[in-house]
């Protein structure tokens, strides 16, 4: 995984579902659903049904946070788990190799017991303090990702890691600049006066010159 990552939210303006389509319709094609507030697994399959309908029209990856079942039942991208969610290894065992798996690091040590699970991707931060995530790991800012970069460099790690965690727009660079392969976006998005603007910068930042296809962008 490269690039920008959406990660749906439940908020008095949006739902998860309103969420992922806005940021479908402004050029995202990778949406992470984190369903935290249905409760009920009848009412967190449809919304996720929903949600993959929507990928499916944008030509959109979809990944499920946490759910390894429910991946699997909708057949979405792949599933994002978390420190305290079923490990890796355990996941890899269920899905298959055709499935994407990504965990959550806030720590080398942390990298290190993902890579030696064999995932995809791996979730580094919290950049910064976000009000989206309850049991906040500490920030670790753009020293402390330039840091542990430099560390997985040297152990030749080379799963592409996406920084998370409160970044805004003027973030994206300088933390691209240190070697992360993506970011995982959400609120900054949502909150912009103007998502067709703001999501075109955060795109022309991090895709730069590559060849994309642009066709999706209103006018």
């Amino acid at each position: 995984m490269k690039g920008l990552l959406f990660i749906t939210q439940q908020t008095e303006e949006y739902s998860h579902k309103s969420s992922a389509a806005l940021a479908l319709k402004h050029g995202c094609r990778q949406i992470q659903l984190r369903n935290k507030e249905e409760k009920d697994s009848l009412k967190a399959e449809i919304t996720a049904r929903w949600i993959k309908l929507y990928c499916d029209y944008y030509n959109a990856d979809l990944y499920i946070n946490d759910d390894v079942e429910l991946c699997q039942i909708i057949g979405a991208k792949g599933v994002h788990l978390g420190k305290d969610d079923m490990s890796p290894i355990k996941a890899r065992s269920i899905l298959g190799k055709d499935f994407v798996i990504g965990g959550t690091a806030n720590t080398l040590d942390d990298i290190l017991r993902l890579y030696d699970s064999g995932v995809d991707y791996i979730g580094l931060g919290p950049f910064r303090f976000t009000s989206t995530k309850e049991n906040l790991s500490p920030v670790l800012g753009i020293k402390g990702y330039e840091s542990i970069i430099n560390m997985c460099i040297e152990r030749d790690i080379n799963t592409p890691i996406i920084a998370v965690g409160g970044i805004t727009l003027k973030d994206i660079e300088k933390i691209l600049k240190v070697g992360i392969s993506g970011v995982a976006m959400s609120s900054a998005i949502l909150n912009a006066n103007n998502h067709k603007r703001e999501m075109a910068k955060i795109i022309k930042i991090i895709y730069g010159d590559e060849k994309i296809d642009d066709s999706w962008i209103p006018v």
